[in-house]
């Protein structure tokens, strides 16, 4: 049966007419914008239609209308137009519908992936490593409110373990210093002076004005310069397996400033940006070696162009995606989608905002490359959505060797980062549910306490004999500390320059989730750079609490001091945590604990704690409620707790055992301890345990496979049960261990 297709042009409303009365099966492709309002052409009568309105030619005929992504026809207005299309039936396809209507088949993202209907996804996570020597700051975004105006951006901070990235909240008057918990390198003009919410900018009291988007300090050009580079190599290396199979190799660079890629001169002439000049460098130097030659058919200008929207003098200029200029900018992609595809087409870089309305794909894009000096509010799942895909050759037959069918994204952030991303967008956008990744609400249940256990008489021998409080004295020699701290910086591993590691990885998706395989990585040095020296002595105090001639003296005899010069951070950081280790093993060795008279921990904070627990994971179904103070759950942590509570009422030796509540804690230098179980022990006679549960992977406890921390809580625990009569603390990870 012969077929007509046509795109309808307000223009020429007349072919309506053919459409409506030709005995062949027609298909008419139109926008809903065409026929949404009153005022469009199609719903007002025509003279050349001897009055008719166009639209009533498509009524006649009562078609079968197919809605491609209806989740943007939501509104009123369009859902009226639809129906007064007066179809047959309405089919409606979306990967992420909003609404269902009569659903008769759903084949989700995870489906499409293991189908191997769409390509098979790769990362290539660029992250900066130990890159924390300049003042970072990042405007991820500006916001006015009636009564003032705020930003959002990322520093680096001070922080348990280390310096980490972190957004944060700011209005005039914040002091990055403050935020950062007092990082020295933010001490001096790093107070917001000014937020312009019209031009989007911060200006801070050294004068320095950052826009969004912007950002400063840290590794981020060349974080970016190594995305192009792993790109351009990667986009390579597939160029020259596959052309001889007929397959054209594309990439596309997500970025948010056009201006990065193109600017224009004071007479208005084109000037490639940073973007560009990187580009053209990088490729030549790829294109020059001997194992690409091959592939050297085109010029570096050729070979990468922008698509961008522009005003009416051709200048290419930031939008939003959902403008007039964003249109045309997506009718021109669209235009050249076929020609793209040809190997005599010398295009195969490009470079595109954004904000690129979703829609436009390419089956032959092969690397994704998001570069954004913040972090990108591109959705994962529309970033590799113009790749997925499967490819076709130069007679567009589609490809389906899943060898072929793989799509790169080059992202700057953690691959961990992305798949819990990409799982979280796919959960929320599509409604897939994986299985044991979403937990079911009403399999949370809040565990309660059995009534009366206050009373219960191996309860309160037990409660009787560990509720007192304790505090704790050190003792340690000065000179011990040093001699030692000295030998711990120096044992230290080799401090090494900030870098930027490249780690790949395969996502893998399933009914669990989405997973990762490891490829590789590679990791290039940033050796060489005159980093700024902050202030040694002030930040290792502050980290130690030790006198600064102490501090002076440690790091004199560690024979280290040059270290400062490669990576000052790292140094500071390293240094800090080995004159801390080395004080805390001092001052455990020492520890000594005694009571507080008259302080307690007291038996009402048993009914003041709430908690639920989510079935099925840890928690432990109580059989025996005369046995412990729970009345049906007992929350847990691990499964070698899960089985420890198993053992416990099952066990005949066991009377009573309870799980110590988060509030009992004991002091120690680095922190609260929070001991496990309390238990009732009677065989020949009886005896009252206090027991840590751990799993070091071996039948006995092996303490030296525990964290350090881990080794001197148990230190201090131990010392602070010392105190107590009648009371055994043991680390077990089987009750039978406990009189072992």
């Amino acid at each position: 049966v012969p077929v007509n297709f046509q795109v309808y042009d307000s223009t020429k409303v007349s072919t309506l007419r053919g459409f409506a009365t030709t005995n062949n099966i027609e298909v008419l492709v139109i926008n809903i914008d065409s026929f949404a309002k009153d005022e469009n052409i199609i719903n007002k009568p025509n003279d050349k239609l001897n009055g008719q309105k166009p639209v009533e030619f498509i009524q006649a005929t009562h078609p079968i209308v197919i809605v491609d992504e209806p989740q943007n026809m939501e509104t009123e207005k369009r859902i009226a137009a639809i129906e007064n299309l007066k179809a047959l039936c309405t089919l409606r396809y979306s990967a992420t519908h909003r609404n269902l209507y009569n659903l008769t088949y759903s084949l989700n993202p995870v489906k499409a992936y293991d189908l191997g209907l769409v390509k098979q996804i790769e990362v290539d996570s660029i992250m900066e490593e130990n890159a924390y020597n300049d003042a970072f700051v990042a405007v991820e975004s500006i916001i006015a409110t009636k009564t003032k105006v705020t930003a959002k951006v990322s520093i680096n901070s001070n922080e348990k373990g280390g310096v980490r990235k972190k957004t944060v909240k700011v209005e005039y008057g914040s002091d990055l210093y403050k935020l950062s918990n007092e990082r020295e390198i933010y001490k001096n003009g790093y107070v917001i002076d000014y937020l312009d919410a019209t031009d989007q900018s911060v200006t801070f009291s050294n004068g320095q004005m950052l826009y969004k988007g912007d950002s400063q300090g840290g590794l981020t050009d060349e974080v970016m310069k190594f995305q192009i580079r792993k790109t351009i190599e990667e986009h390579l290396k597939k160029e020259k397996r596959l052309n001889k199979s007929g397959i054209k190799i594309l990439s596309l660079f997500f970025i948010d400033k056009v201006a990065n890629y193109r600017s224009y001169d004071a007479a208005g002439n084109p000037v490639k940006g940073k973007f560009a000049k990187w580009f053209e460098d990088i490729y030549h130097e790829y294109i020059s070696k001997p194992a690409f030659s091959e592939l050297n058919n085109f010029s570096v200008e050729e070979s990468h162009n922008g698509y961008f929207s522009q005003d009416k003098k051709g200048v290419f200029k930031d939008t939003s995606g959902e403008t007039k200029a964003d249109d045309d900018t997506y009718s021109l992609i669209m235009k050249d989608k076929e020609k793209l595809l040809g190997l005599d087409n010398s295009l195969r870089f490009i470079f595109s905002h954004s904000a690129l309305r979703e829609g436009w794909d390419n089956p032959n894009v092969f690397q994704i490359c998001t570069l954004n000096e913040t972090k990108s509010d591109l959705k994962k799942r529309q970033e590799i959505g113009r790749g997925l895909r499967l490819a076709v050759d130069q007679t567009g037959r589609r490809i389906y060797d899943q060898n072929i069918n793989r799509l790169t994204v080059i992202a700057n952030e953690s691959y961990d980062d992305f798949a819990k991303t990409l799982q979280k967008e796919i959960e929320d956008d599509c409604g897939v549910e994986f299985k044991g990744r979403i937990k079911n609400k009403r399999e949370r249940t809040a565990f309660k306490y059995r009534k009366g256990f206050e009373a219960d008489p191996e309860f309160l021998q037990i409660w009787e004999k560990l509720k007192k409080k304790t505090t704790y004295r050190v003792d340690y020699k000065t000179d011990e500390l040093i001699i030692l701290s000295a030998k711990a910086i120096k044992d230290l591993p080799e401090i090494k320059a900030p870098s930027i590691r490249s780690t790949k990885i395969g996502i893998t998706m399933t009914d669990e989730g989405v997973g990762t395989n490891y490829v590789g990585e590679k990791v290039e040095s940033y050796g060489g750079y005159s980093w700024k020296i902050p202030d040694v002595l002030g930040y290792i105090q502050g980290k130690t609490e030790l006198t600064r001639s102490t501090i002076q003296e440690i790091l004199s005899k560690s024979g280290r001091i040059g270290d400062i010069l490669i990576n000052p951070q790292l140094f500071l950081d390293l240094s800090s945590q080995a004159i801390k280790r080395t004080l805390y093993d001092l001052m455990i060795d020492g520890i000594k604990y005694q009571k507080i008279g008259g302080s307690e921990y007291e038996m009402a904070l048993f009914e003041a704690q709430e908690l639920e627990v989510y079935l099925d994971d840890f928690s432990f179904k109580v059989t025996d409620t005369s046995k412990t103070i729970y009345e049906a759950f007992v929350p847990l942590d691990s499964g070698v707790e899960s089985q420890f509570a198993r053992d416990c009422e099952t066990s005949d030796q066991i009377k009573f055992y309870f799980k110590l509540p988060n509030w009992f804690k004991i002091p120690t230098p680095i922190g609260n301890y929070n001991p496990d179980w309390a238990l009732v022990f009677e065989d020949d006679k009886k005896i009252y345990f206090v027991a840590e549960t751990k799993d070091t992977g071996a039948p006995q406890i092996d303490l030296s496979k525990l964290t350090g921390d881990e080794q001197m809580k148990i230190k201090c625990g131990t010392a602070h049960f010392n105190e107590f009569a009648d009371l055994e603390y043991k680390v077990v990870n089987k009750v039978g261990q406990l009189i072992a």
